[in-house]
């Protein structure tokens, strides 16, 4: 039986947390408070639930508890005089019989304030709407757990300082606000889809934090056709996941990976929502959503629409003007128009400060010159690209990549 309710106060955790919080957040007016009567309620979970049974809606008990505590100490402390200022809370049925989605945007956008620094408003979003633990943000991330917690707490004291609302944003502001928080979201995912350290090539819990925020601002924004797009791109990058590492654990090449093993239930709904997502104004995650679902569509590495996927970055490099995206597109012109050509435009890319010590520049440009049998210049990139490198599959790859024809 108690390993039965730990395992059903895991599950609220992990699927009901940003429901609870949202709410509670509302009523109490403050940050830490909720933060406090949520974590309280999961506390009680354990030994109610252990004696009455698990509920029949958990996120409902979860809620009535922490907000039921929330107005209990604003009564008796008189917090209301101390509340951010515009954390307003709306009037809400004291029963905790319904969470609304709302309520999550609130706390979505709050923690995605562009007043915010980005490094903040990933830290919050993980502490707040994912309910990681200061640990395992930290260790997501790979600094002190002492860091961290300085991090959201200087995060939390903008917010009270700067009076930044805790509210979804006025219409007017609404698509710059939606940005910073679909670039929170890729983000996540991204640092869980290849490590930046560390002797694991991903962080996958970090990764699926990312996809369940996705499905969450999917659900939230369902106007949205980035929201959506975003999703798509996620589902389609991580449906190849089993195949970048082999049995070894060594590091394979999209070009080299098998495609049987590639998940092909992600790969479907991905191309469905990319369908979707083109119904809307195409932007930046739909034109990276559609470069993922011409690469899913190819069976074979062949079969890969080259052409396609060079027009698509074109249209992203116009849109978005990223040394990160014309990087990639390198790649792409490099299938189309040959390792020359792409030597040529990476020549140009070189000067960018941004690219300085970013590895898939040098890695990039080796290949290239790998290709066009310049083998000496290309084992001199190579090591450009492994001082730049702290992932260790990564750099294995990489020593393999130096040593090989030796």
């Amino acid at each position: 039986m108690a390993d039965s309710v730990a395992e059903a106060v895991a599950e609220a955790h992990s699927s009901e947390w940003a429901f609870v919080l949202a709410a509670t957040a509302r009523v109490a007016a403050d940050l830490d408070l909720a933060e406090d009567c949520v974590q309280d309620a999961y506390a009680q979970a354990l030994v109610h639930w252990k004696e009455q049974g698990v509920p029949r809606r958990p996120g409902a008990w979860l809620t009535t508890v922490a907000t039921r505590r929330a107005l209990e100490l604003r009564r008796r402390a008189t917090v209301a005089e101390r509340k951010l200022p515009l954390l307003v809370p709306d009037p809400i049925d004291d029963s905790g019989a319904e969470v609304f989605p709302d309520d999550r945007l609130r706390l979505v956008f709050t923690c995605c304030h562009p007043a915010l620094a980005q490094e903040a408003q990933i830290a919050l979003t993980l502490r707040l709407v994912c309910g990681l633990s200061s640990a395992e943000i930290a260790k997501a991330f790979l600094v002190k757990e002492t860091a961290m917690q300085a991090r959201i707490t200087r995060a939390k004291q903008k917010i009270s300082r700067s009076g930044i609302p805790y509210r979804v944003p006025r219409l007017t502001d609404l698509p710059e606000r939606t940005d910073a928080v679909l670039d929170v979201v890729h983000l996540v995912y991204t640092a869980g889809h290849t490590a930046a350290d560390g002797a694991e090539l991903s962080r996958p819990d970090l990764a699926r934090r990312g996809i369940d925020l996705a499905r969450m601002v999917r659900l939230l924004l369902p106007d949205s056709g980035e929201a959506t797009a975003l999703l798509a791109l996620l589902l389609l990058t991580q449906a190849r996941q089993a195949a970048r590492v082999d049995h070894t654990g060594q590091l394979v090449l999209l070009e080299d990976q098998d495609r049987s093993v590639w998940d092909q239930t992600l790969i479907a709904e991905g191309l469905a929502l990319v369908h979707e997502a083109l119904g809307w104004p195409v932007g930046r995650f739909g034109l990276m959503a559609a470069i993922a679902a011409v690469h899913a569509e190819a069976e074979r590495w062949e079969d890969t629409d080259w052409p396609e996927i060079l027009g698509l970055y074109d249209l992203l490099v116009a849109r978005w003007p990223s040394p990160v995206v014309a990087l990639n597109r390198v790649v792409a012109l490099s299938y189309v128009d040959g390792p020359a050509a792409a030597l040529r435009v990476l020549s140009e890319l070189a000067d960018d400060p941004a690219l300085a010590t970013y590895p898939y520049l040098a890695s990039t440009r080796a290949e290239m010159l790998w290709r066009c049998g310049r083998v000496a210049e290309a084992r001199a990139a190579y090591q450009e690209a492994l001082a730049f490198t702290s992932n260790a599959v990564e750099a294995e790859f990489l020593v393999r990549r130096i040593t090989r024809g030796a």
